[in-house]
């Protein structure tokens, strides 16, 4: 629900990454010179399923029984009354913009999410059926986060993300380019579309010796990853494990050693980037090999 508070000028919210984990995150304040003023926190778009009567085509999700699968969405609002402090500045933060991705991004409930196999893949979304609120406008946005059950709410009341419904979660600015700014709720359908990224993939090397984690991020084609291989300069090619959304994990000493990855995308397609990590790598460090 929509919550209005006083004092404190940053908001923390709870959120789950593809990128591992979860936890506080600083979403965005601003803070004017004296002693008062609101900030606007954090938009959050809320895409609910619904079930219409319509007719389908162009690639767009079906329903059952012939009817074609609507969402809803809905945009929320978090206020911080601002106190104090001097100066004007802005902080924003992984949930609405998601470094390499920017604000067209989505947070997919449970039953989207699936396990994060979800993770990195794009979908398209429009609005339809609602002509007071609809723009004649869609966007693309790829899966970025998970957006945890709240049961302590009803799923038709604020437990928008419980399962078994289907959701997105977007930014305020991808909602303002399919409908406005007081639309509250509107109907969308949505697609699976190929992902189209700038450059090549990237592998972020965290963890540390006997336990590589590797998150793979910027992957284009299908989008979402399936299988992942790495191979050393000293190893032969050894199959990662999945350890949480698109991060990939390796119990292998690898220090000291050029790394190479092979990925395999949800369409079955394969990539191989050789030696894209020189063998004077560090953990935290980000690379960019191939893409799909």
């Amino acid at each position: 629900m929509v919550t209005v508070s006083g004092g404190g000028g940053v908001m923390v919210v709870q959120w789950w990454r593809c990128s591992g984990g979860g936890g506080g995150v600083v979403v965005g304040w601003s803070s004017g010179g004296g002693g008062g003023g609101v900030v606007v926190v954090m938009v959050v778009v809320v895409v609910q399923w619904r079930r219409r009567r319509d007719s389908g085509g162009g690639g767009w999700s079906g329903g059952y029984g012939g009817e074609v699968v609507v969402l809803v969405v809905e945009w929320w609002w978090w206020w911080s009354g601002g106190g104090g402090g001097g100066g004007d500045g802005v902080v924003v933060g992984v949930v609405v913009v998601v470094v390499g991705y920017g604000t067209r991004t989505a947070a997919l409930s449970t039953t989207l999410f699936n396990n994060g196999l979800s993770c990195g893949a794009c979908y398209q979304l429009r609005c339809q059926n609602d002509p007071q609120w609809c723009l004649r406008n869609t966007i693309t946005v790829t899966a970025t986060n998970f957006c945890p059950p709240n049961y302590a709410l009803s799923n038709d009341n604020g437990g928008w993300c419980n399962p078994p419904l289907q959701h997105f979660d977007l930014a305020q600015p991808a909602f303002l380019k399919i409908a406005q700014y007081r639309a509250g709720i509107v109907p969308v359908a949505y697609r699976r579309v190929p992902c189209v990224k700038k450059g090549g993939m990237r592998f972020t090397i965290n963890g540390h010796s006997y336990f590589n984690l590797v998150l793979i991020t910027n992957v284009g084609g299908a989008g979402d990853i399936h299988a992942v291989s790495i191979k050393g300069s000293k190893t032969g090619w050894q199959a990662m494990s999945r350890n949480w959304g698109q991060n990939w994990q390796s119990n292998s000493y690898l220090d000291g050693q050029s790394l190479s990855f092979r990925v395999t995308a949800s369409d079955g397609k394969t990539i191989t980037s050789y030696n894209v990590v020189p063998s004077g790598w560090q953990f935290g460090q980000t690379f960019e090999g191939g893409q799909f």
